[in-house]
């Protein structure tokens, strides 16, 4: 089997992940875990996939179980470095670090999964942002949208508006159940948006998606931040 340059494995795989895809990747690789113990895998033939929760696991060619793997609420880094492919799937609490490194990549694959396991598409983001922009008291009562796509330090806000008091308000919506890296990707939002604006101006975040992680939702009460469930498709959410 003849796979893709290792530049356009990374561009592939950066792209999926940021689509919150589940992602499998086959080469030969070299992986390397930093933590409450630390080990090594000399190179060899492996299969990684990446979930949408965040979870990492690498499996070889024998046994049901991953020869080493991340769980949910990781975040990951896809790079390329002295011709091999490389990703850091890091954890916080505790902290620890796996680190794959493909010297070849034999195959790349991303799926949208649904929860009852079939690979299909359910909506898009672009068609959440439209429920919301016909019906915004999806959200709440009063939600006024004001722009999409708002620019900010952090980068461009999908719904920029205001509830029913003035209050600025930051929509970050997911077409299907997020994990940490989306409260994460909302908090920036709404900490640059306070930078930005007038000291006086109370910034409200709101993650809209139709489900979320529990460590999601611990991390978005310690952030101070709201969720709605709502899905691209009527009738989807929690």
């Amino acid at each position: 089997m003849v796979g893709p340059g290792v530049e356009t494995a990374r561009a592939f795989l950066a792209d999926a992940l940021a689509r919150e895809s589940l992602v499998t990747v086959f080469g030969r690789c070299t992986v390397e875990y930093d933590g409450r113990a630390a080990s090594t895998l000399g190179p060899g033939d492996r299969h990684l996939m990446v979930k949408p929760d965040g979870s990492v696991l690498v499996h070889t060619e024998e046994g049901q179980q991953p020869v080493n793997w991340q769980p949910p609420g990781c975040t990951h880094e896809i790079s390329v470095g002295e011709g091999h492919l490389r990703l850091r799937s890091e954890r916080t609490t505790p902290s620890e670090e796996l680190l794959v490194e493909f010297e070849s990549v034999g195959h790349v694959a991303a799926f949208d999964a649904r929860d009852e396991g079939t690979f299909a598409l359910s909506g898009t983001e672009a068609d959440l942002r439209e429920r919301i922009l016909e019906d915004p008291d999806l959200v709440e009562p009063g939600f006024t949208p004001l722009a999409t796509e708002r620019d900010t330090a952090a980068g461009a806000v999908d719904v920029y508006g205001e509830d029913e008091r003035g209050r600025v308000v930051v929509l970050e919506l997911k077409r299907r159940r997020v994990g940490p890296d989306a409260v994460g990707q909302l908090t920036r939002y709404v900490e640059a948006l306070r930078r930005e604006l007038h000291a006086d101006t109370e910034v409200r975040g709101i993650l809209v998606s139709p489900s979320m992680t529990d460590r999601a939702r611990r991390l978005l009460a310690e952030q101070g931040l709201e969720f709605v469930a709502l899905g691209p498709e009527s009738g989807v959410g929690e």
